[in-house]
């Protein structure tokens, strides 16, 4: 029988291990353009490692997943963090598992709300994006360059997740 993964809401100290949450948040808050704009400064720090590494700008649109979803597979980047900022204000899971010994642990299910991002530090396993309720768009910002800088890992046995309607953001 294949393992059952809670969810468990996102919060900057939850997640912490993995990187940061992404959100607006009062003490990162400054006023700009005359007082007319809030910037939220400062809310992540992207890392790009390796020759000829840039950052870049992506959009990318997600299926929603069915459920009960399996986990059967994690990935992680060894050259730079990769962040996942929502558009479309809808819920998504963030499935992420710390390092044991070259290999990803157990998983953890977080449930983001859809004003909130998330970005992975290097080297952190986590599932790709997992949208919930309908077709959902991430602006993803992360490291281009040479050098392969996606590591896979599939399971001997996935891990079910039933799903967010259990769960409030």
């Amino acid at each position: 029988m294949n393992e059952r993964l809670s969810i468990l809401p996102l919060t900057p100290e939850a997640f912490a291990p993995f990187g940061t949450v992404i959100e607006t948040a009062p003490s990162t808050l400054r006023l700009i353009n005359n007082g007319t704009t809030e910037r939220y400064h400062a809310l992540a720090e992207v890392e790009a490692a390796g020759a000829g590494a840039t950052v870049i700008i992506n959009i990318f649109r997600a299926t929603p997943r069915a459920f009960p979803y399996q986990v059967d597979m994690m990935e992680r980047h060894p050259f730079g963090s990769q962040s996942f900022s929502p558009v479309d204000d809808r819920p998504w899971l963030v499935v992420v598992a710390a390092d044991e010994d070259g290999r990803p642990g157990r998983p953890q299910a977080f449930l983001a709300g859809g004003r909130q991002g998330v970005n992975y530090r290097r080297n952190v396993w986590h599932h790709p994006l997992v949208a919930v309720g309908g077709r959902s768009d991430f602006i993803v910002v992360d490291r281009a360059g040479e050098g392969l800088n996606l590591e896979e890992y599939y399971y001997d046995r996935p891990f079910v997740i039933d799903g967010p309607e259990e769960t409030t953001v």
